[in-house]
């Protein structure tokens, strides 16, 4: 069980409120590069290419700084420069795809073919849903729990906003684990123990959402780097189910406290259309606020998501194989299908 861990990816809210270096602009050039790149696909689209056939010879040089920053620095980034008005609908999904191929492997993120998902509420009522499965909640208006995606790096570009909320929020799972260190090491020790989780059907079909499985909150990888995997969402899912034991009153405190330490120390940001959040998942949990759309008005929130697996990611303890398929550092790993990649042939 570590202690303090420290270095860049134990930021707090605070410091990162006060240090905006974190959202960085694309470079000057990139915007013709990128439609050079767009023009050059011809009837290419999602999932039918990646970055060989996405070609950014000035941008590329920026996104592997990108990627260096999500694995060895903060492990949240922001990219402003984009401006959704200037394409149609489906190049801009093409353009967030051939962006984020120069990052990693995109991810299936359920059994059914979802490669790049939209996330916008599909209740048809503006509706908050606060039970059910995570799908089920992060489609509506409601807010959404601090927690982790199946993948090494979350992508999310903001398509379009509301009226009101959605705003986002971003907290460093390290600095959570240090507070945890200073003022409750007897509960850091709970959280480094087992807790049953259980995925739900609409994200990895029948088979797998029927077996149970038990994961740490905080773990260490072979070389000691820190990995987090967590939605509170799937431990209450697995509760009740055969096999699984009831959690312990100190197992909940420990997550009540958890929770209440990343509302400490997490940043909030509204989401502007363009910006694209990349948040690295092993040291970050990501949520939002409630919000509202007006489908009169035209005003609807709707976020694209990429997962992706990171060629220069870290190796993850071997107990995390069952889940992620393979713990190697810079594996083609996690995913709704571990180990597959989205990108169609």
């Amino acid at each position: 069980m570590p202690g303090i861990i420290g270095g860049p990816a134990a930021w707090t809210g605070a410091e990162l409120a006060a240090d905006r270096s974190w959202v960085m602009a694309l470079p000057g050039d990139a915007l013709a590069e990128i439609d050079a790149a767009l023009a050059g696909l011809g009837a290419r689209g999602v999932p039918r290419f990646d970055a060989r056939h996405f070609p950014l010879p000035a941008t590329a040089a920026f996104l592997r700084a990108v990627a260096e920053e999500l694995e060895h620095g903060r492990g949240l980034v922001r990219l402003t420069g984009l401006d959704p008005a200037r394409y149609p609908a489906d190049d801009l999904r093409r353009v967030f795809w051939g962006l984020m191929c120069h990052l990693g492997t995109p991810l299936p993120q359920n059994t059914t073919g979802e490669v790049l998902a939209e996330v916008k509420d599909e209740t048809g009522m503006g509706a908050a849903v606060a039970s059910g499965s995570a799908r089920a909640r992060s489609r509506s208006t409601g807010p959404l729990r601090f927690h982790t995606d199946k993948c090494d790096l979350l992508a999310l570009l903001c398509a379009s906003n509301g009226i009101a909320g959605g705003v986002s929020r971003i907290v460093s799972t390290v600095a959570v684990q240090d507070e945890m260190a200073r003022r409750r090491p007897d509960l850091l020790e709970v959280l480094h123990g087992e807790f049953w989780r259980a995925r739900p059907a609409d994200e990895e079909g029948e088979g797998m959402a029927s077996r149970p499985f038990p994961m740490p909150v905080f773990a260490r990888g072979p070389d000691g780097a820190f990995t987090s995997q967590y939605s509170r969402t799937y431990v209450e899912m697995a509760q009740g189910m055969p096999g699984v034991p009831p959690l312990t009153a100190r197992q909940v405190e420990a997550m009540d406290t958890l929770a209440a330490l990343a509302e400490e120390l997490c940043v909030e940001m509204p989401f502007e259309p363009g910006q694209i959040q990349l948040m690295n998942q092993h040291v970050t949990y990501h949520g939002r606020t409630a919000y509202a759309d007006d489908a009169t008005a035209g005003a609807r929130r709707v976020l694209l998501r990429i997962w992706l697996a990171s060629p220069i990611s870290r190796a993850l303890p071997a107990g995390h194989a069952g889940q992620w398929g393979d713990v190697r550092a810079g594996a083609l790993r996690g995913g709704a299908m571990p180990g597959r990649s989205a990108v169609a042939a």
